[in-house]
């Protein structure tokens, strides 16, 4: 799996509809209005680097309200919830 974080710099009068569109796109797992330097974040999720590429290039770039983009590959998760899950294997074995 292929987790990517892509930072979104957008038309100001064109936000929400470009939020909604960016959570229609397939791989895209989540949408974020943000404040900073960037308006939006998008979370993709996807099986393979190419189907990534496609999404960013043919998709994002190309939406209309969309500016420019900055893609962040995920290496690895550090994710809360994983680390407590990956804490908790073997508890139910030892009764706890």
């Amino acid at each position: 799996m292929v987790t990517a974080i892509v930072l979104i710099e957008g038309e100001r009068d064109k936000l929400p509809e470009t939020a909604e569109a960016l959570a229609d796109v397939p791989g895209v797992a989540e949408v974020y209005s943000v404040a900073g330097q960037y308006d939006l974040v998008a979370i993709i999720r996807v099986k393979e680097h190419e189907e990534l590429a496609d999404i960013v290039t043919k998709k994002l770039l190309k939406m209309d309200g969309i500016a420019r983009t900055n893609t962040l590959i995920a290496f690895k998760s550090y994710s809360r919830r994983d680390l407590e899950r990956m804490w908790e294997i073997g508890l139910e074995e030892a009764g706890q």
